[in-house]
């Protein structure tokens, strides 16, 4: 098995239950000097279309010239996909280095989180765009403070978690705004 067959394995064996909450975040992110901090961010929670927001403001970002991670979830065919620069994944070298370096006492989302944010940070992206994972006031991505949020189309889902209605769940999601942050929405 390959370094980077373990680290996967070890993610994997991380809680898969939605443990929503920023407490623990605080934490790992403390205890990696706070990454998340180095470079401009753009968060973008919602619905349906908060992934192709994300692609679409990642390649404006690329195309213009910058140098830009993006943070997505979930993955299609492989865990890598969820961490890129440039529209590259990151390597399995520097996935099993990052996994090796954020705490196991998290669950997989908050680990692929943090990972992302302290490889954002070490490459020196010029900004980052961030999608949320589920929901968006307790989500893992909402310890950043974005130069813009965005929210996509708010519809029903997660209803065990976010709630039972639109406007329950758009709250949920719309905990990502923050006080003098910009917000662009879709209706």
């Amino acid at each position: 098995m390959s370094v980077y067959e373990r680290a996967l394995q070890r993610l994997l064996n991380s809680s898969q239950q939605a443990e929503l909450g920023l407490e623990r975040m605080q934490n790992i992110l403390d205890s990696l000097g706070r990454p998340e901090k180095q470079f401009p961010s753009f968060h973008v929670a919602g619905t349906n279309g908060k992934g192709s927001t994300c692609a679409f403001l990642e390649s404006i970002l690329r195309v213009s010239g910058y140098k830009v991670g993006l943070l997505t979830s979930p993955h299609l065919s492989c865990a890598r996909e969820r961490i890129q620069i440039n529209h590259e994944l990151i390597s399995e070298e520097d996935f099993a280095d990052l996994e090796s370096r954020v705490s196991l006492e998290a669950s997989f989302f908050e680990r692929i989180t943090a990972m992302a944010f302290l490889y954002f940070a070490e490459q020196k992206v010029d900004a980052a765009v961030i999608e949320v994972g589920l929901g968006g006031r307790l989500d893992a991505t909402n310890i950043i403070t974005p130069v813009v949020s965005g929210i996509t189309r708010i519809d029903l889902d997660h209803q065990n978690i976010l709630g039972n209605t639109i406007e329950e769940i758009a709250r949920e999601k719309m905990g990502i705004i923050k006080a003098g942050v910009p917000v662009c929405w879709s209706p």
